[in-house]
């Protein structure tokens, strides 16, 4: 794969393109850069203020929906609401929480927020999708493993980076089952799945840790870490370039913390075809979606 910069993101007049978590960090990059080419792009997002804030930010086309992952009646609606051919829908979206929390549907926040809203959003989304699904993960997921017993952390003690990782595995596992449910259907639609490496956004400050761990690890970020703009590259990569459905795209350098975007090393754990048939069985169960083609 030769280097990708911006400037190799082709015109995208006449696409259309919904982000989610598109008013900060790594989602309003890519959002701002898509829109910059032409595309028209739905910025989904839980805090609408937020994301017409960002928006207005934007040259293009661009417009702010309601959604909110933590919530599928939100997902829901605003798949329900979205009637119109969609060319690129990119998962980005992420929380990750210090303390035990839940979503309105009770599952763990960041496994129902990072994995099960997206998973039911591109079920839903995907009799209208006739492009490209990217599914943006972390490096996390190197640390992550599937605990199928407890998925939503009702018999453990609560762990938080655990938890993170856990969502982030999950996310790799259903861009990879997802690609090979669309190849059996002989569906044009293809998944990839992205990360940023070390990107200087505001997904740890939000999480807002007192630990030694959590101070020693904001350091690390500050030495390494490159922009949001640099750390949307790989999410844009996976986006628009010829990246294989299955194919997975971060940073080059650095063990993949930073540097242009090339493709990425997952952790044999993410490659686990029968694991990952039985997140997507368990996902559709937990959501009450299911794979539409």
């Amino acid at each position: 794969m030769t280097s990708f910069t911006l400037g190799d993101i082709p015109d995208m007049t006449g696409r259309t393109v919904v982000v989610t978590g598109a008013n900060s960090g790594i989602g309003r990059a890519t959002a701002a850069a898509l829109a910059e080419r032409g595309a028209r792009v739905v910025l989904a997002v839980r805090d609408e203020r937020k994301g017409r804030a960002a928006a207005a930010a934007m040259a293009g086309h661009t417009e702010v929906r309601r959604l909110d992952l933590a919530d599928l009646a939100s997902v829901r609606a605003f798949a329900r609401d979205f009637t119109d051919p969609l060319d690129l829908l990119v998962n980005n979206a992420g929380v990750t929480v210090p303390s035990l929390a839940r979503t309105a549907d009770g599952f763990e926040r960041q496994f129902g927020t990072n994995h099960l809203g997206h998973f039911a959003l591109t079920n839903l989304l995907l009799p209208r999708l006739r492009g490209r699904v990217v599914t943006v993960s972390s490096l996390a997921h190197l640390m992550g493993s599937i605990d199928f017993a407890d998925l939503n952390w009702h018999r453990r003690g609560y762990r938080a980076y655990p938890a993170y990782a856990q969502s982030k595995l999950a996310n790799l596992l259903f861009a990879d089952e997802l690609s090979r449910r669309l190849a059996a259907a002989a569906s044009p639609v293809v998944s990839t799945a992205a990360h940023p490496g070390i990107a200087a956004t505001n997904l740890v400050n939000e999480a807002g840790g007192r630990t030694l761990r959590f101070r020693l690890e904001k350091a690390l970020m500050g030495a390494v870490a490159h922009s949001a703009r640099a750390g949307a590259l790989p999410t844009l990569c996976a986006a628009v370039a010829e990246v294989p459905s299955g194919g997975y795209i971060g940073p080059r350098r650095l063990m993949g913390m930073r540097g242009a975007p090339a493709p990425a090393r997952r952790a044999a754990s993410a490659r686990d075809a029968d694991t990952a048939r039985r997140l997507w069985r368990v996902s559709e169960e937990l959501t009450g979606t299911a794979f539409p083609l």
